[in-house]
């Protein structure tokens, strides 16, 4: 018994460790305005950890990236812009923090999410440094398109560490105003696809923007177009030390509004339902199976008398 126990307590703690080494950070995918989709996917959040070639699956599929960036012979386009957004400061430890690092940007993700007509996150999206963000989803997109999603043209802005040909690399946001605004005049019906790098642009004689300063500044842009626009936010931290697994993590990412000092009503899907009654049951029956191992060694630490002596006559 002593033995078992203390395989299960190694089992454990290799557990602890192996979470303790994966660090993960969320993405969100959200469109202001309907684009083509019929169905009502509003703050949908998916609770699996997902590789960043599964979340580009996942952009096309479930969030309709496939209709116009997969294909270029649709007769009507749904989407003016698509923009992918990588970041580097977010966790998935900081969603659930009062006090954020990038206060601008915790702000402006909560607002398009909860705000937007059709939105979805992945709070569990394991990242690596053995390759830039950017290049997985691009890859993803690649791989799940059917080669069609080569014929795009991509636009990046000049943080972005890629190379080739026939590369657009943009270096200011008035040049994304521009793009934006002649995407709409495009009488070939084409959707503008801007990856927009951490960090932004090389400008260096400008004051250097926090990460939620450029986002909102590019959703006001967009906004003041009035473009029909798609963004997805991903993050890859960079140079992070600290373990993310002990800080709690909220699954209602859309608990709090903003400028709101009281809490929302708590959310729990299908899945959700089903992980906790789960989660119950286990509970459940380890403090049964305590129960029943210390009743066991109480009743073997009896010790009783191998015979009885005879009662006396009186």
């Amino acid at each position: 018994m002593a033995a078992a126990w203390a395989v299960l307590a190694v089992l454990l703690a290799a557990a602890q460790v192996a979470s303790a080494a994966q660090v993960t950070a969320p993405a969100f995918l959200w469109a202001p305005k309907n684009y083509g989709r019929f169905d009502d996917t509003k703050e949908v959040v998916h609770y699996q950890t997902v590789s960043p070639k599964s979340l580009a699956k996942s952009v096309l599929d479930e969030g309709g990236w496939s209709n116009f960036i997969c294909s270029r012979e649709a007769a009507q386009r749904n989407v003016d812009v698509a923009i992918i957004f990588i970041g580097s400061t977010l966790q998935s430890a900081d969603i659930s923090k009062e006090n954020q690092v990038d206060p601008a940007l915790a702000d402006t993700l909560k607002l398009s999410f909860t705000s937007s007509n059709f939105s979805m996150a992945f709070p569990y999206v394991s990242t690596s440094d053995d390759e830039k963000l950017e290049n997985s989803l691009l890859s993803g997109f690649a791989e799940n398109c059917n080669s069609g999603f080569e014929r795009n043209d991509i636009t990046y802005t000049d943080k972005c560490s890629v190379s080739g040909q026939d590369l657009y690399k943009y270096p200011n946001m008035d040049a994304i105003n521009d793009l934006v605004v002649s995407g709409r005049a495009d009488p070939f019906g084409r959707t503008e696809l801007i990856v927009f790098c951490s960090g932004g642009f090389n400008d260096l004689g400008l004051r250097v923007k926090s990460e939620g300063e450029l986002l909102a500044q590019l959703v006001e842009l967009l906004e003041h177009s009035g473009a029909k626009y798609t963004i997805l936010y991903a993050s890859q931290p960079s140079g992070l030390l600290e373990n993310p697994s002990s800080l709690p993590l909220s699954r209602h990412l859309a608990e709090k509004k903003i400028n709101d000092t009281k809490a929302g009503q708590s959310k729990c899907d299908g899945e959700c339902l089903v992980k906790s009654s789960l989660l119950e049951g286990t509970f459940v029956g380890i403090v049964l199976l305590i129960i029943l191992i210390s009743g066991l060694m109480c009743m073997m630490g009896i010790d009783t008398p191998s015979r009885f002596e005879a009662p006396q006559e009186s």
